[in-house]
């Protein structure tokens, strides 16, 4: 450790905020060292104070259920009780959102949304150049179209291409009905907004539409109007994860993921790799020129606008000791570097604009209520001073994923109402905590059934409900979650225009391919117009929402109770063995049917939250449970057996930190901090990267 004004600091850390993110930033390293110390000693007793409340009420909270164990819900009684102990907060007066400076991505552009690992430069780029998508590339290699390409091996397959072509066609008429106007040299569309040598460029709902014209292209030569491709504006916006999809233990894990974010902010980022036996270098794309029909030259953006997710207020890290000898919240150090980074965005030096109007937009996930997020809100007020920014400069993403944001929203955003520029709506995270909140409650539902839950539809209502009464609408964005079926396009497409349906400005998608197809949403659904209409609509109750998903007979079998264990045991055990062994935050993992889903620490809390709950109330047993770790470690590792990275589990599980690790995570699950599963995660890898260091 190296000594920074009082702080202890990781030399790798110290290397790169002195040799990399300062220089060109404006800031003096001695000032930035003397304020993050400030900021630290300000900021960090109250952070650890937040969580002893977080704590007490969850003490509270069982301590009223296991009183009344046995006995109906008292649903008058319970609120009562919940606001007695602080924690429903009083409802503000009616108020609107007063942010300003905000991008028209976030704002007035509805469309997907990609959420990227910042520990994976190449996912990264992806991610960010995924502001424009190929359609007919999307419809092609996927199952968004009946059957698959090239059934019997081979080059194009000439028939499904046929197919796709006549695909994208409906959508084109149904977008911009009579686009063939604008052929012409001269030709007019209201929707045409620009031409370039052998492309139109269409706007439609705020988004762009870009047909490549090709007669001598091998695609275009045969297609309806020499059609070489359609170009949608997909990935609106990208969120650059330092949180749920990362592994990051220690200093070196946390510099890595913050050189990600500095190549982002530079516009220098580039990865290089081998594909199809040839080394291939990647880097951001460039803006795209165009002319106006009328012959004036401007310029889109030929990436994603980047938000980055920083951590929440529970973990600390390694990589700062304080004066005390602690180490420091890690939420605290994301916020001063990330910003830091931003500068070289901020005052132009980068290669490229990330936000042309000015603001860093950071997504702060996990908190828990409205003195949380007046909390951040005092945090960034201090980061800006410490940058020279000004006031407000730091916009806030709240993610509506824990049960105390979730009843306290409108409070909430009130905490924080001249900077917020999101809200979402998160499944998994939000289901995980509702799980350890009301664990000493009873017996929950199976993990299928909590999606029809009255709790879950008031949860997704209210979020759109409160931030349109907040005047959310052409100021910020309302979002909803994850596809997380990566692979199934065709369901995809069936199911995800409900959430523009309800409201929603952005959803998340888990690839650049899902970004281009779920813009076809917002080009089916005038969200802005959707908004108008929703506008005047009752918002649901605090009942509904404090519902909790209770099983009122359980009376599964015993085939039922295996398989729900078993589904749970693998997905931990598929998940938990990449992260700890090989560093991977976020990945395809095959459930129990071989179907590859998207796993993260969110789905990882609410797997193992629920088997704990069985184990509280008796569905199932130890010996149970212990049964299908067993089984499912074999499972996995027949899963994971074409990976050489991969350390199999089953031949040695006493012995394997990364499945006594999973085994952890239900057996202490009613131990965890509101079932958060980072504490045991972050244990487990440092070990696993202390014995790789020693060779072993």
């Amino acid at each position: 450790m190296m000594k920074r004004s009082g702080l202890g600091v990781a030399a790798s850390l110290v290397d790169f905020l002195e040799r990399e993110a300062l220089p060109g930033s404006g800031v003096d390293a001695d000032a930035f060292w003397r304020g993050a110390a400030d900021i630290f000693a300000r900021f960090a007793p109250e952070n650890r104070a937040l969580l002893e409340v977080r704590a007490r009420l969850q003490q509270q909270i069982d301590a009223w259920h296991l009183a009344r164990r046995g006995r109906p819900l008292d649903q008058a009684g319970y609120r009562a009780f919940l606001g007695e102990i602080g924690y429903l907060a009083p409802e503000p007066a009616p108020f609107r959102i007063g942010t300003e400076a905000v991008d028209a991505e976030v704002a007035t552009v509805a469309g997907p949304q990609l959420v990227v690992p910042a520990s994976n430069t190449r996912f990264a780029l992806n991610a960010t150049n995924a502001r424009w998508g190929s359609l007919y590339d999307a419809f092609y290699g996927t199952d968004a179209l009946p059957g698959a390409p090239n059934p019997g091996g081979g080059g194009y397959d000439e028939a499904r291409g046929a197919a796709v072509i006549a695909r994208v066609g409906e959508f084109l008429h149904n977008a911009i009905p009579g686009w063939e106007q604008a052929l012409s040299p001269g030709g007019r569309h209201p929707a045409l907004v620009g031409r370039n040598e052998g492309g139109l460029l269409f706007r439609h709902h705020g988004l762009h539409i870009e047909l490549v014209i090709d007669a001598a292209h091998p695609v275009g030569r045969h297609a309806p109007h020499h059609i070489a491709d359609v170009v949608l504006e997909a990935a609106v916006t990208t969120i650059v994860d330092l949180e749920d999809s990362v592994a990051a233990v220690d200093a070196e894990d946390k510099v890595a993921v913050y050189r990600t974010w500095l190549g982002l902010m530079k516009g220098d980022l580039s990865a290089s790799f081998e594909k199809d036996g040839r080394r291939r270098t990647r880097s951001l794309a460039p803006d795209r020129a165009w002319r106006t029909p009328d012959g004036q030259a401007f310029t889109l953006p030929g990436r994603s606008l980047l938000l980055v997710r920083n951590v929440g207020h529970l973990m600390t890290t390694p990589a700062v000791r304080l004066a005390d000898g602690g180490n420091a919240p890690e939420g605290i150090l994301d916020a001063i570097v990330t910003s830091l980074i931003a500068l070289h965005d901020l005052k132009g030096q980068g290669r490229f604009r990330n936000s042309r109007a000015g603001s860093l937009y950071i997504v702060k996930p996990k908190l828990h209520g409205p003195d949380e997020a007046a909390f951040t809100d005092r945090l960034f007020d201090a980061v800006e001073d410490l940058l020279g920014l000004r006031r407000h400069s730091i916009k806030i993403g709240v993610m509506d994923e824990e049960r105390r944001t979730s009843a306290n929203l409108a409070a909430t955003i009130h905490a924080v109402r001249d900077r917020i520029a999101f809200i979402n709506t998160g499944f998994l995270d939000r289901t995980g905590d509702e799980l350890h909140t009301s664990m000493q409650a009873g017996p929950m539902l199976r993990k299928a059934a909590m999606k029809e839950s009255a709790w879950i539809r008031a949860y997704e209502a209210r979020n759109v409900g409160i931030g349109l009464r907040c005047g959310f609408s052409g100021r910020a964005q309302i979002g909803k979650g994850m596809w997380a079926a990566p692979d199934r396009m065709a369901a995809m497409l069936a199911e995800k225009i409900a959430q523009p349906l309800a409201g929603a400005s952005t959803a998340w998608v888990p690839s650049p391919t899902a970004a281009t197809l779920h813009a076809l949403h917002y080009h089916a659904v005038d969200v802005f117009a959707r908004q108008r209409q929703l506008a005047g609509a009752d918002i649901p109750g605090l009942e509904p929402l404090l519902a909790i998903p209770l099983a009122e007979s359980p009376d599964w079998t015993g085939r039922e109770v295996r398989d729900e264990l078993d589904n749970n045991v693998q997905g931990i055990l598929g998940y938990v063995v990449r992260w700890i062994d090989q560093g991977i935050g976020c990945s395809k993992v095959p459930d129990l049917g071989d179907i590859a889903l998207m796993e993260d620490r969110a789905t990882l809390r609410i797997s193992s939250q629920h088997i704990a709950n069985w184990l509280r109330h008796g569905v199932c047993t130890r010996a149970e449970v212990d049964d299908s770790f067993r089984r499912m470690a074999a499972r996995v590792d027949a899963q994971n057996a074409a990976d050489p990275a991969y350390r199999p589990m089953a031949a040695s599980l006493e012995d394997n930190i990364a499945f006594q690790a999973a085994r952890a995570l239900v057996f202490e699950g009613t131990a965890q901090p509101n079932g958060y599963t980072e504490p045991i995660l972050h244990e487990a890898r440092a070990r696993i990267k202390e014995r790789i260091m020693d060779g072993g």
